[in-house]
């Protein structure tokens, strides 16, 4: 099975995706399951995991009328706000619904790099394990040291890291030792799994197999492949290139690897990780 464990739908014109700006234009516009289906077809990807979008409730239901009517979605990754005294009760309406296999808020937003070890926080990721749930964490290196606090302090709770924590790469950056630390020391607890997505746009013009090997060894030593996942971060993705075409440079990238080890990152590892 080939799972893309991280994909988009929005409605431009549903009003809730603000962050869509004069800046990444090339994708303001509606992508829905009509639009990725051909390509899964193309590339034989059996299911994928539909990640939220926007930062409001109504995201979830938009999501799960998008997977009535789309059976390649596998999972569906819902937006809460961890913070608000009624997640706890949320997060409890959220699993009753099969398909959503867990929650993400938006870290990367937030100023505040603690601000996920916050008591009330934390104890609504406390819920998680419990009611099934797992735990996106879309965070930028900057988070590292609180994502690890995280883990230390709720270890029942499945975490992955989402884009790889957003390494600074742009135009062939060298990766920074905090970033290369903190991603090994990440990778110490065993709830801890890592998507191998978003590095296109994170590098930007000219990204190619040969300029994001480095950050997809690294990755490779840290967790192994059976905590690795792929994902294609579409449509995000078509600012700097085509679904084909990260596919064709992930599957070139992972090539040295043993096919077992493949078929991990290609999909074992989002099936057990989501329960799809």
């Amino acid at each position: 099975m080939i799972i893309d464990a991280h994909q988009h739908f929005w409605q431009i014109d549903r009003g809730v995706t603000d962050w869509i700006d004069d800046s990444i234009s090339g994708i303001r516009r509606d992508y829905f399951p009509t639009h990725l289906a051909p390509y899964l077809d193309h590339l034989n990807v059996d299911k994928t995991v539909l990640v939220q979008a926007a930062e409001t409730v109504s995201e979830n239901d938009f999501m799960l009328s998008l997977a009535e009517q789309a059976p390649f979605i596998g999972a569906i990754v819902a937006w809460l706000d961890l913070s608000d005294p009624t997640a706890p009760q949320t997060l409890k309406e959220l699993a009753q619904h099969p398909v959503i296999k867990g929650v993400r808020p938006v870290l990367q937003g937030i100023e505040d790099p603690e601000w996920i070890l916050q008591h009330n926080v934390m104890e609504s990721l406390r819920l998680l394990p419990e009611l099934g749930l797992r735990f996106d964490a879309l965070i930028q290196p900057r988070h590292l040291p609180s994502i690890d606090k995280l883990a230390w302090a709720i270890p029942t709770l499945p975490i992955v890291i989402d884009h790889a924590a957003k390494p600074i790469i742009r135009g062939g950056t060298d990766l920074s030792d905090d970033w290369r630390q903190g991603m090994a020391k990440l990778a110490k607890h065993p709830q801890m799994h890592c998507k191998i997505s978003g590095l296109a746009t994170e590098f930007g013009p000219g990204w190619s197999a040969d300029t994001l090997k480095p950050t997809v060894d690294h990755l490779i030593t840290c967790f192994g492949p059976s905590r690795l996942m792929w994902g294609s971060d579409w449509p995000v993705l078509e600012l700097d290139g085509s679904y084909s075409q990260w596919f064709t440079c992930l599957q070139h990238m992972i090539s040295d690897l043993g096919p077992n080890e493949q078929a991990d990152i290609l999909g074992q590892t989002a099936a057990r990780f989501y329960g799809i």
